[in-house]
């Protein structure tokens, strides 16, 4: 944890991000201003701004809160997300400079890293950040602000994409890193029908996995697991 106005700012969107903070979860200004040697004023500075950037929720005389998420919210998300994306794809094509697809090729080369080494924090900030530089690289300030409170609810209901626990999930991650391999192709050779058809194979990729993180398969009930043989046999 680092002290200071941007330690408290860069930790509250990683916990936020990485779902150690949970959504709707209380803010403390009084403990987080003893943690960052801070008085509540500066504290309330990074609220603000936390707010404005879509990660916290500031009530009226009952302090902030992580931005939290419902059916409402979630529903928006799955709608507008896959528009946003390739709307977002064909601007990086059209706008990014050198030194942002410079930029994307490290973060991508640390995502994969952190893959190889199954470090399940690390890829969701890195994929995080990889996404956020192609939102920069679009050059459209309105869509980069869509892009921003849409990449929040993305690493959060998607973070255990980066927990595999089977093959299936470790061929998905490892997909999903060749399809960041294929945006940095494609825009180094100005292709914007390449980047639109990635943005959506990487899309229903997501998808599919939020799906299973919302919907997982249900656990059998113990009644049934414990039912003896014999039982079973009457009942049948």
């Amino acid at each position: 944890m680092k002290g200071g106005k941007n330690g408290l700012y860069d930790d509250l969107k990683r916990q936020i991000l990485t779902m150690e903070l949970d959504p709707d979860e209380d803010l403390d200004e009084v403990t987080l201003s003893e943690q960052y040697g801070l008085s509540r004023t500066p504290v309330r500075e990074i609220f603000r701004r936390l707010e404005g950037e879509g990660y916290i929720d500031i009530r009226a005389n009952r302090g902030a809160r992580v931005i939290p998420m419902n059916h409402d919210t979630l529903r928006h998300f799955f709608l507008v997300a896959p528009m946003v994306y390739a709307a977002i794809g064909r601007l990086a094509v059209q706008n990014f400079k050198p030194k942002q697809l410079a930029d994307l090729t490290d973060t991508q080369e640390r995502f994969r890293r952190a893959s190889t080494v199954n470090d399940p924090l690390a890829m969701v900030l890195e994929n995080n950040r990889f996404h956020e530089i192609i939102g920069e690289m679009s050059g459209n300030v309105y869509l980069k602000a869509s892009l921003g409170r849409l990449l929040i609810d993305h690493a959060r209901i998607g973070h255990t994409f980066f927990r595999p626990k089977n093959g299936d999930m470790r061929d998905r991650l490892e997909l999903a890193v060749g399809h960041h391999d294929g945006f940095i192709s494609a825009f180094a050779a100005h292709d914007e029908d390449t980047v639109v058809d990635l943005v959506f194979e990487h899309w229903e990729l997501s998808r599919e996995n939020m799906e299973m993180f919302i919907a997982p398969q249900g656990m059998k009930a113990d009644a049934l697991v414990a039912m003896p043989t014999e039982d079973m046999e009457r009942s049948s």
